[in-house]
């Protein structure tokens, strides 16, 4: 779902990935909110808009449409001053690590480790891959996975399939062939069983999750519950740039790691504004979409994207051409 906003004559871009019942509820519910507004008062916008919806909830395609337009603003604002977004938020790096990201149950073995292996032959150091379709298989292609990638780092993600004790007994099994990273082990709302899938994790396994909290208020319910080892947040469900950089300072404050979730090309200026970043999912999909429908998309170097400085704002442009035939008709 893609937005722009206008003002003195620039267009400041911002998408998140949600259904169009979001584009729908920008322009019924939030465009009044900061329509003939300042469009530099960010924050204040940011917090006129989740006003003004107070009535339908914060969470779900609410806080997606807030983060659209959010994004949006700041791109509008860092195009009208001339720089790129990275440096209008204070850039705490020069470039953000990736992992790759993908490896769908849905893969044939074969298919899992081409693809993984060719994110490491390409210099990206870590990947990803999914279970939780058939945990029998998942032991079997993580240890292919292990095999084809070498050294390279190894994260799981089950997206919640697992129950608590199916996932502790993976956990034990995944160490075998090196992995450091399980995410959403179990149901993402389920904070007691995650926190018991952390406290049984082998040494060196890392629980992750956050992938789906829309307000501050999940993310310090997951840290204060200890069910996690490493956050992640989506700036397309988390309020934008604004609300990543709310999290990053909860993270400042709790001494957690921080990594975000999917759409590599939108986090990555304010990724390099948060100071607890440790990488950035550089999703399969999403690169695909982005590549497809954006110009001034990057890739990765040496495991890092690298922001291009000489673009304004968050460095994107939309393919109009390209993307007139997704469009709603």
């Amino acid at each position: 779902m893609y937005v722009e906003v206008r003002a003195g004559g620039t267009i400041g871009i911002g998408f998140t990935y949600a259904d169009r019942a979001t584009a729908l509820l920008i322009d019924s519910v939030l465009r009044p909110a900061i329509e003939g507004c300042s469009a530099d008062e960010i924050a204040a916008r940011w917090n006129d808009m989740y006003a003004i919806a107070r009535n339908l909830g914060r969470d779900g395609i609410v806080s997606m449409a807030v983060s659209a337009v959010d994004v949006a603003l700041w791109d509008l604002k860092g195009k009208r001053l001339g720089v790129p977004v990275c440096t209008l938020l204070g850039a705490a790096r020069a470039s953000v690590p990736v992992y790759g990201s993908g490896g769908f149950t849905s893969y044939t073995e074969r298919e899992l480790c081409q693809q993984l292996g060719g994110w490491v032959e390409n210099g990206i150091p870590r990947v990803k891959m999914k279970v939780g379709r058939d945990a029998a298989a998942d032991v079997h292609r993580v240890a292919a996975a292990r095999r084809t990638i070498g050294a390279a780092e190894l994260f799981v993600d089950a997206n919640g399939a697992y129950g608590v004790q199916q996932a502790i007994a993976q956990a034990g099994r995944f160490v075998e062939n090196g992995v450091t990273w399980f995410e959403e082990p179990v149901f993402r709302e389920d904070y007691a069983g995650t926190r018991s899938v952390r406290e049984h994790a082998p040494p060196g396994m890392e629980i992750s999750d956050g992938e789906y909290g829309y307000g501050l208020y999940q993310f310090a319910r997951m840290i204060d519950g200890g069910i996690l080892d490493v956050l992640q947040a989506d700036a397309t469900r988390c309020g934008g740039f604004t609300g990543l950089l709310a999290v990053d300072g909860l993270c400042e404050t709790t001494m957690t790691p921080l990594s975000t979730h999917c759409a590599p090309h939108l986090h990555l200026h304010a990724a390099m504004a948060c100071k607890r970043l440790r990488h950035i999912e550089y999703f399969f999909d999403h690169v695909r979409i982005e590549r497809m429908l954006f110009d001034g998309t990057m890739e990765p170097h040496d495991g890092a994207l690298h922001a291009d400085l000489s673009r304004p704002g968050i460095g994107l442009e939309l393919k109009r051409a390209d993307a007139e035939r997704f469009a709603d008709t």
